[in-house]
């Protein structure tokens, strides 16, 4: 993710609340805090290499409950 600058200076006469709101504003219009929010939980594609390994033990569990079955050990 980019760095964003959101930079505001002080005007002349400008009490401290106006150049916050102001602040607020900028950074709101700017869409980071949006942006940050949405990828706050994201989570990372698993790898060909874990998707391949977790394919495996589901197979390996499925015909170890079929062979079981067969045998009558569960329903």
């Amino acid at each position: 993710m980019a760095k964003a600058l959101i930079e505001v200076t002080k005007k002349q006469g400008e009490n401290s609340a106006n150049l916050m709101r102001r602040f607020s504003r900028k950074v709101k219009d700017s869409g980071l805090v949006k942006k940050v929010r949405s990828l706050r939980y994201a989570e990372r594609k698993l790898s060909k290499f874990v998707l391949k390994k977790n394919a495996l033990k589901r197979i390996e569990k499925q015909t170890e409950r079929e062979k079981l079955q067969k045998l009558g050990k569960i329903k």
